[in-house]
């Protein structure tokens, strides 16, 4: 246990020695992403397979370490090899085959597998993509140049098992500064200095937030990280805690020496068991140090951090009802004020931030106000984490400086749009956020630009829409998942989010007028206005940016009775032609609701009132005999 500063600095010092001779002696590394995307893709395996073909192989002073997600979701799983004085080789796509080879060549023969590597991998996207200027999730491409790492900075780099190696990379100096150089004042002035906002969605100055529960009059104060990340497509927080959880275990108790508080929080849904089971491991590591508990570092600072697990409610992101959930009661949102910095949990002063805002913290200490706000723009500092997803050729995590144009993001670093198809809209901050159209792809990336075009930042993911999509449906989806998510409280969000499900779904059933577009439109300003928090203010927002930038599709929709992307499937209409029909019955076979009659080698009938339009029979037709059509002109 870390009794004193002194004692924390001697193992700083010998954990980067450790870290210095394993990059420096004759030791070959071999890195494998094991974050929940990595695993997902089959990293488990492969390390498997590493390790049982470098016992067999009888390699000695082999390192084989696990790391975190490195944002290139969509080529995992990923190994790094570092031979001593070459240069790291990236091998995407494995399998535990492709992995046995590669310990067989590159490890024990070094020879280099050129197929494997993500040069290669890049070679055939472009082979498949000619017309797209294409980049990659990796060093040698102009990805990374394009990205500037604070929040991800140990991401992938390290073990996020090992406290150690978060050691070796200055990990705790930030807390060691604050608690022995700083008053709590201090602290707060530099982090409202730094000009940092709430990464969570709000975009709320985070000194100013923690200066109000700093002020906050009572005995007892709390500090509760939101790791509730809830919003489809998004995965920045599940990715730093799963890569780097010590990071928001320090920012934490900066924030909780900041505003006067010895208990913190971290509130994250049972979904990320990952997350869940690398954080239990970093806390027990910080106790074993003396990071976290009584006397920290040997000073008079107290601090100790539980998790507690949610359940799984997209309600519970918004601070209020996460407080209650907490609390262990329904998770229902609260009127306010009071603010939770004033009477949050149990009713003390609270201060909440998201994990990505906690992650910035301890650099902002380290470097300054001034370095931090050196990134970004002039009232969004620093940096965003985006989860890129959608139809778009890079999926995965990025993390760029604030004032990036969604142009570069879509197409400079996301690789453009697959299949050469036209970019439609791109929806960012999750079902409260808008659907942003081509017309503003030029506009920068902060927080004030999104609200005045109509969307907002929200957490951090990004869904990118081409030609096939249809804006009407897409407004549907997200207002299905809110109206489910709604806690019940109030009644515009409980009964309002509903009723313009019913409007959208009308619609898209080919039964909708021009007043169904009149009310969606009211009903939408009226919810906004008067829901009682977060979830139900935003949730109209994909109806309103649809209406305000594709009303035509709506209108065709009501008044063309067509759907122009061919999505909303009462518009369209599976038909076998007699002529091309050679009676196989293979459609027959393959209709899940047996929609489709006829006799063996005669032409078959699609009984248009049982279909439900899966488009099973065309997939599975050789002669082309099924073709799928429109009314009245839909492409």
């Amino acid at each position: 246990m870390v009794k004193s500063i002194h004692e924390l600095d001697e193992i700083r010092k010998i954990t980067k020695e450790i870290v210095r001779q394993d990059k420096e002696r004759e030791q070959p590394r071999i890195l494998v992403g094991m974050a929940t995307c990595g695993i997902a893709a089959g990293a488990q395996p492969v390390l498997s397979a590493i390790i049982e073909e470098v016992e067999k192989l009888g390699l000695q002073d082999i390192i084989i370490k696990q790391t975190g997600c490195i944002g290139a979701c969509q080529i995992e799983p990923i190994v790094d090899i570092i031979l001593p004085g070459e240069k790291k080789v990236t091998y995407v796509r494995m399998n535990p085959e492709k992995a046995k080879k590669v310990i067989q060549e590159h490890l024990a023969n070094g020879h280099i597998i050129e197929d494997y590597t993500v040069k290669s991998s890049l070679e055939k996207m472009k082979k498949e993509n000619p017309d797209l200027e294409m980049t990659i999730f990796f060093d040698e491409i102009d990805y990374a140049k394009r990205q500037h790492r604070i929040a991800l900075k140990n991401c992938g780099v390290i073990d996020p098992e090992s406290i150690d190696e978060y050691l070796a990379l200055d990990g705790y100096k930030a807390l060691q500064k604050a608690i022995t150089e700083m008053a709590p004042q201090d602290v707060i002035d530099v982090v409202k200095a730094s000009g940092l906002r709430g990464r969570g969605g709000g975009g709320f100055p985070t000194g100013m937030k923690w200066e109000f529960t700093a002020k906050a009059a009572n005995d007892k104060k709390y500090v509760v990280c939101n790791a509730d990340e809830g919003d489809p497509g998004a995965f920045m927080d599940r990715s730093i805690l799963e890569g780097d959880p010590q990071s928001v275990l320090e920012a934490m108790a900066i924030a909780g020496y900041a505003i006067g508080s010895d208990k913190g929080f971290i509130y994250i849904r049972a979904e990320y068991p990952m997350a869940v089971r690398r954080l239990e491991k970093a806390i027990a590591q910080a106790k074993e140090y003396g990071l976290l508990g009584q006397r920290i570092m040997g000073t008079e600072f107290n601090f100790d951090i539980e998790i507690r697990l949610g359940a799984g409610a997209f309600v519970c992101g918004e601070e209020t009802a996460l407080i209650r959930s907490i609390e262990g009661e329904r998770g229902m949102s609260v009127q306010k004020p009071p603010f939770p910095a004033n009477s949050g949990l149990w009713g003390k002063p609270t201060l909440i931030n998201n994990v990505e805002t906690f992650a910035n913290v301890a650099q902002i200490i380290l470097k300054g106000a001034e370095w931090f706000k050196s990134v970004g723009s002039e009232k969004s500092a620093g940096t965003k984490v985006f989860a890129l997803g959608g139809k778009i050729t890079n999926t995965g995590l990025v993390e760029i400086p604030m004032g990036t144009t969604l142009k570069e993001v879509i197409y400079d670093i996301g690789g453009g749009i697959p299949h050469n198809k036209k970019f439609k809209a791109v929806q960012t901050g999750g079902p409260s956020g808008g659907c942003i159209p081509y017309t503003h792809i030029d506009s920068p990336i902060d927080y004030d630009t999104l609200t005045t075009i109509g969307s907002m930042m929200g957490s951090g993911g990004m869904i990118v829409m081409d030609e096939d999509n249809c804006m009407v449906d897409v407004a549907k989806f997200f207002l299905e998942f809110v109206s489910h998510e709604s806690c019940g409280k109030c009644s515009p969000c409980r009964i309002g989010t509903k009723r313009l499900l019913e409007i959208l779904t009308k619609i898209t059933e080919g039964k909708g007028t021009m007043e169904d577009l009149e009310n969606l439109e009211k009903l939408s300003h009226d919810i906004k206005a008067t829901a009682l928090c977060g979830l139900g203010q935003t949730a109209p927002n994909p109806v309103l940016s649809t209406l305000k930038y594709f009303k035509h599709e709506y209108e065709a929709h009501v008044r063309e009775d067509r759907c122009p992307a061919g999505v909303c499937k009462s518009f369209m209409t599976y038909t076998i032609f007699p002529s091309k029909c050679v009676g196989c019955g293979v459609c027959a076979r393959v209709c899940p609701v047996h929609a489709i009659r006829g006799v063996v080698k005669k032409p078959y009938h699609i009984d248009q009132a049982t279909c439900i339009k899966c488009g099973a029979c065309m997939d599975q037709c050789r002669f082309e005999a099924i073709e799928k059509t429109f009314k009245k002109g839909s492409e």
